[in-house]
């Protein structure tokens, strides 16, 4: 167990901010000092590492949301000795397919943000992101919208880049040898459990105490905000490890 707050680097996905980590946050205050990073205007996802890593302690553990899990993974690719402890939440490894469809899709959500603002933009685009039961619930909907609209549209077309860049991570996930947590929504589509469930499978850090594959039920891909108190719970027991 650890006897002092341990630092945590929180790492947020596309056009998030510290906004989509705040209930861990203040749930974790009591064994973590917190920090989120700001990808700033970054368009690839090793140079969001390298900016991630000059900051960073020494020596720190990190979780990493979505686009933030494939950043947590190019800060292990380069610092393994840095990094005490590994979260992933809704995320993957692979590199994008061959051919143009993601690529497409990714370009019509860009050209409709430069064209008609964020909130439009988002209100196509998030939905789908979210378990169907919580899509009508305006609270959380319209939290996430306006986090989101605080990145400009030209923010949004620089992280696009660096996800359709996303380089392959599978020797990444094959040299982890630090207590590793994954984690997704039993209903993301985006990044389903039986995703979690391989990249668990190719971790050596499975056999490692205190690894854990985490499957929330009636949640999907904005998981720390869908389901703030089973998040912060997981990560809780993730960073109580030895």
């Amino acid at each position: 167990m650890p006897i002092h707050r341990q630092p945590l680097l929180l790492l947020p996905g596309l056009i998030c901010d510290q906004t989509a980590w705040q209930r861990q946050i203040d749930a974790l205050s009591d064994v973590a000092v917190c920090t989120c990073a700001d990808y700033g205007s970054l368009d690839s996802l090793p140079a969001m590492a390298e900016a991630v890593l000059r900051t960073a302690p020494e020596r720190f553990s990190t979780a990493g949301h979505s686009m933030g899990g494939r950043v947590a993974l190019e800060v292990y690719r380069r610092a393994p000795h840095r990094v005490a402890r590994i979260a992933l939440l809704n995320t993957g490894y692979l590199p994008a397919a061959a051919g143009e469809e993601e690529a497409r899709k990714r370009r019509e959500l860009v050209a409709l943000a430069e064209a008609q603002g964020m909130p439009a933009m988002l209100r196509e685009w998030l939905p789908p992101m979210i378990a169907p039961p919580r899509i009508n619930d305006t609270v959380l909907v319209n939290s996430i919208i306006e986090m989101m609209s605080r990145k400009t549209p030209g923010i949004f077309a620089a992280q696009v880049r660096a996800l359709l860049a996303r380089p392959d991570a599978t020797a990444v996930l094959e040299q982890i040898r630090c207590p590793a947590l994954l984690l997704t929504g039993q209903e993301d589509g985006w990044s389903p459990p039986a995703q979690h469930a391989a990249m668990f499978e190719k971790m050596p850090a499975a056999k490692i105490a205190g690894s854990q594959l985490v499957i929330v039920p009636d949640c999907g891909h904005m998981s720390m905000l869908e389901r703030p108190a089973e998040v912060s719970a997981a990560l809780r027991a993730w960073l109580y490890t030895c």
